[in-house]
């Protein structure tokens, strides 16, 4: 989202590269992108340490306060102000992403025992099979609902651009004018008041002497825990998975909208384009939650693999409208392939 604000904010070329390079950011999206992306390589090692060290909640804590740190050094567009932040948020990607993960599980489980404490007391084996099954089932249903809200913030993210900037662009015939070839030719101020939400509304995850049992894991095992993990055939199978989910993301927002939606309707319709998007994700995270566990990630892969297949072969027109209905059907559909896919791997 805070790339694609440079993009609008700055999008004349001309005044963009003088900027830039007074500050020595001539190619500011790609350094801040490696930052944000080359960093997170090394979290394997350190993110455990780091969550047994400050708890799930407050490892959240940490990680949205950085991201809040990212977003405000964007109002002092410095050389040291934007590319430390970008190499703080590649630091604190995967601790937020494991400690988040680890508390929407837990919430499900914590749920499921709060509902059903009655059952839990019984000693029946046939039973307590049965219970484990509803356990998982709870915490497909609070993935997807997580999901579901944060998908959201792909439409939200293009509100600014909805009511203030579009009103301040040039229309498609001017910025498009020298465009001959397209497609394979070619929020400010919310985030730091994520920052509180963490505290306010996210409990503790576990009580104090499961905490007290957990710190009690010697920091050797803390360290080997997600190579352990790796031991594990299904986990192996679906690391390239995990890979590709962060990377068609990237390429919806950056090579699709771009180089497909804004090459062929102009820059005022990049916010409409991304909000298709992000509803579709939204919408088919929470019908997916009655599915068995392979299904989405399959469907996922089919509907991408026919879209990059299409975008392969068609290029849309330059400065051509009518086009408009089918690129906005490609970002639907792949807003569904991406809900499928991050669904099926929390799953």
């Amino acid at each position: 989202g805070l790339l694609q604000m440079q993009l609008i904010l700055h999008y004349d070329e001309t005044y963009r590269e003088v900027k830039y390079s007074n500050i020595q950011l001539e190619d500011i999206d790609h350094k801040v992108l490696m930052g944000i992306n080359i960093t997170p390589v090394a979290a394997l090692l350190y993110t455990p340490i780091l969550i047994r060290f400050f708890g799930t909640k407050w490892a959240m804590f940490l990680a949205v306060g950085i991201y809040a740190l990212f977003v405000s050094s964007n109002y002092w567009e410095r050389y040291y102000t934007l590319v430390p932040s970008a190499v703080a948020i590649g630091v604190v990607i995967v601790p937020l992403w494991a400690s988040m993960g680890n508390y929407i599980t837990r919430m499900a489980q914590k749920y499921y025992e709060y509902i059903n404490y009655k059952e839990e007391q019984e000693k029946d084996k046939k039973k307590q099979q049965t219970s484990q099954d509803a356990c998982n089932t709870y915490i497909i249903i609070f993935q997807t609902v997580f999901y579901s809200c944060f998908h959201l913030s792909f439409v939200c993210a293009q509100m600014p651009m909805v009511f203030f900037l579009n009103n301040y662009l040039y229309q498609h015939n001017h910025t498009l004018f020298a465009v001959k070839h397209c497609g394979e030719g070619t929020g400010w101020c919310a985030s730091p008041m994520a920052v509180p939400q963490v505290l306010v509304l996210c409990g503790a995850a576990y009580e104090p002497m499961e905490e007290i049992d957990m710190r009690s894991i010697g920091w050797g095992n803390i360290f080997q825990l997600p190579f352990k993990h790796m031991r594990d055939y299904r986990l192996r199978h679906l690391f390239p998975l995990f890979i590709y989910s962060g990377f068609e993301v990237l390429f919806v927002c950056t090579g699709f909208s771009l180089n497909y939606g804004v090459c062929a309707l102009g820059l005022e319709k990049l916010a409409y384009l991304l909000m298709a998007y992000g509803f579709s994700c939204s919408s088919v995270a929470l019908s997916t939650r009655r599915l068995r566990r392979h299904i989405p990630l399959l469907a996922g892969a089919f509907i991408h693999a026919g879209l990059l297949v299409t975008l392969f072969c068609w290029a849309p027109q330059p400065r051509h409208l009518a086009q408009a209905p089918l690129l906005y059907i490609i970002a639907v559909l792949w807003g569904m392939g991406s809900a499928l896919n991050k669904t099926g791997i929390s799953s």
